[in-house]
């Protein structure tokens, strides 16, 4: 009888610790198909990016600077989105991405900037048209992050209380960073001075 009252208490702790264990594992699935998709929409976000770019080059000719800027910011973009969609989560692969998204959209601020001072590019409809989409996806970004952020604050949470932080930490289930992208409505405006 005592033995059956043991091994019915092993069973109901192991029962407990699997339960923990499968909702770790569902919420940080939730945090990486969350980041899914932000990759999607920073990937549309960066397609974009070199045919405005060429829209572009046909009528400021002389702010090659500028525009040369625009596309090595995008690359470093690219290039910290593929490291954070090999590890979502990880604080430095998010740092990274925040940090290059951040520097892409100052540059962008800029062509933007740029672009008002050119009447014919401005009322360009490839121009026009291409704007309109890079706003689109830019709040489709906005949304997706926030997503992310809030799977990835369930998760923390999820492994941080206790008795959930004891079997978090006993099968190494590691906390997720946030994405911190800055807001492309909260940016300063961009200074252009022509000489």
């Amino acid at each position: 009888m005592t033995s059956l009252v043991i091994l019915a208490l092993i069973a109901a702790f192991a029962v407990w610790v699997i339960g923990i264990y499968n909702g770790l594992v569902v919420s940080r699935n939730g945090y990486r198909n969350a980041f899914a998709q932000i990759d999607v929409q920073l990937t549309r976000r960066h397609d974009l990016i070199p045919n405005l770019v060429e829209t572009a080059k046909g009528y400021i000719k002389h702010e090659r600077e500028t525009l040369e800027a625009v596309i090595a910011a995008r690359n470093v973009a690219v290039s910290a989105q593929k490291t954070a969609a090999g590890n979502p989560g990880d604080p430095a692969a998010m740092g990274q991405l925040s940090g290059a998204e951040n520097a892409l959209t100052q540059t962008m601020g800029r062509l933007f900037a740029l672009a008002e001072a050119y009447p014919d590019l401005k009322a360009n409809q490839n121009m026009m048209q291409l704007s309109e989409e890079l706003t689109s996806t830019e709040n489709k970004v906005a949304f997706a992050r926030q997503a992310y952020n809030d799977a990835v604050m369930a998760y923390n949470n999820k492994r941080e209380v206790f008795p959930s932080s004891i079997v978090a930490n006993l099968f190494n289930f590691i906390a997720a960073a946030l994405l911190e992208i800055e807001n492309p409505a909260k940016r300063e405006v961009p200074q252009v001075k022509f000489t």
